[in-house]
């Protein structure tokens, strides 16, 4: 079944088209004059993407209200797919095309054999089909192996067979380029395209035809190109030839998140979580470590940092913690899943595939990657943690108490420290918030805990994710 119907009040027939006053406009009139019309009613041009609000969007608005073609230039996981998605929501809903056009011909002025043929047969009884917008974008991933074949088009065989002439113009089988006619054509990661197709792309954004093989066709295609990048010096698998990169419009710079809020709204927009039927509450102090691991390791030093480190770590992180605590709870019967510090250390699986090393073997990913965890809870810890209890903590400690924790010991075990514990009562309700459940106050404790040890008031005695703190030797 069609995910978006066309309305039956459409036009059907090129007459009806005419009748109902219809006038033609360029892909990049459409995209231009529904941005003006966002903007205009205070709306951006997309929620899909956060972050960029006052970098990147006001630039490619302004690409768009120039009509240029775009390329977007960032590390991975920067968004830059998502954005050029989102570009179709800036298409008219519906486009009308000539009944069986592979190029989406514009009935007003149709460019193909097939078309051209229909319309002069038929007139104001040509049929017209209807296209939704969603169906207006085309997205190829560039790689060495991409031939011209794939994005211009070439001679079908079996319509030779069929009895057509090389030279007929019906016997061409189209690529992906003039089947993006009026619409959005995304190529990704183009530098990664042989630098001879990169040649056959040069008509395409700037005389807006196509040429195949010895053809004498010219299709006077519509459509706007998008394509994405890594910077120049992220690899050395391909590079962008000049005149390529000359006759894009625009040239956009993407930029991971700034500030941990943004990464933060990020992971909680795009995590899957998967508690059921157990209620899933991630504390406030777990989205802050996790989305700080990768500002952490954006800064490090041992990590290659042109290759980046994505937005998708945190994410999969995130999912990481969610899920080793849903373990846990399955095997103690809690109440509910919410994540503690010891669950961190599952996140190795989950950041080694995602980061790369520029200083050390990838042997030492584990200790590299418990060391910006380690880093991302003392810097949460002390930015936003008050423990005026410290010292009455510590003292309590003296006093020949050991706390042990682990990623496998149920919440009641914990709520048995803080009743032999006094000290501890005030700041965990502080940080576990007022309507805190046992296994925030579990969480709570465990991150009170850690704080103290990084910021060198306690011991620390570790075994993956089990721990032992005790006093620190006098």
């Amino acid at each position: 079944m069609n995910a978006n119907p066309v309305p039956a009040d459409l036009p059907r027939t090129l007459g009806a088209l005419r009748a109902a006053g219809y006038q033609r406009r360029s892909v990049r009139d459409e995209l231009r004059a529904n941005l003006e019309q966002r903007l205009a009613d205070g709306l951006p041009i997309t929620s899909a993407v956060l972050g960029y609000e006052d970098s990147v969007l006001p630039q490619l608005e302004t690409a768009l209200l120039a009509g240029h073609d775009v390329i977007l230039l960032g590390e991975r996981g920067q968004a830059k797919s998502r954005m050029i998605r989102a570009l179709c929501e800036l298409l008219d809903e519906w486009l009308p095309i000539v009944a069986g056009s592979a190029v989406r011909d514009d009935p007003l002025a149709p460019i193909s054999a097939h078309a051209i043929d229909l319309v002069a047969e038929r007139g104001d009884e040509t049929p017209i089909d209807w296209v939704h917008r969603s169906e207006r974008f085309a997205e190829k991933l560039a790689s060495p192996d991409t031939s011209m074949a794939d994005l211009i088009g070439d001679v079908d065989p079996i319509k030779v067979a069929g009895g057509l002439y090389l030279d007929d113009p019906r016997a061409l089988s189209y690529g992906l380029v003039p089947k993006s006619n009026r619409g959005i054509f995304a190529i990704n990661e183009l530098p990664d395209l042989a630098e001879r197709i990169q040649v056959g792309l040069l008509n395409v954004l700037e005389e807006r035809d196509v040429q195949i093989r010895n053809h004498l066709v010219r299709l006077d295609l519509d459509l706007m190109v998008v394509a994405t990048a890594n910077p120049e010096d992220y690899t050395n698998r391909g590079r962008l030839i000049t005149p390529l990169k000359d006759r894009f419009g625009s040239q956009i710079r993407t930029h991971y998140p700034f500030e941990l809020t943004t990464e933060i709204a990020i992971i909680h927009q795009e995590a899957a979580l998967v508690g059921a039927p157990r209620e899933v509450r991630v504390p406030w102090f777990i989205d802050d470590i996790v989305a700080r691991v990768s500002h952490v390791a954006r800064k490090s030093h041992v990590i290659s940092q042109r290759s980046g480190v994505s937005v998708r770590l945190s994410i999969a992180n995130y999912e990481t913690v969610v899920a080793n605590a849903l373990r846990r709870v399955m095997r103690t019967r809690d109440a509910m899943v919410v994540p503690r510090v010891s669950d961190l250390a599952a996140i190795v699986q989950s950041t080694q595939g995602k980061i790369e090393f520029d200083t050390m073997d990838d042997n030492d990913s584990d200790q590299v990657i418990a060391a910006l965890v380690a880093l991302a809870v003392r810097q949460c810890f002390s930015e936003h943690v008050l423990l005026e209890e410290a010292p009455a903590i510590i003292e309590a400690f003296h006093a020949e108490v050991v706390v042990h924790t682990g990623d496998d010991l149920p919440d009641r075990d914990y709520l048995a420290v803080l009743a032999a514990m006094p000290a501890l009562d005030e700041p965990v309700r502080r940080v576990a918030g007022p309507a805190a459940s046992d296994g925030e106050f579990a969480s709570a404790i465990e991150f009170i805990l850690e704080g103290l040890y990084l910021t060198k008031r306690l011991a620390k005695d570790a075994a993956g994710a089990r721990a032992l703190y005790r006093a620190r030797s006098r």
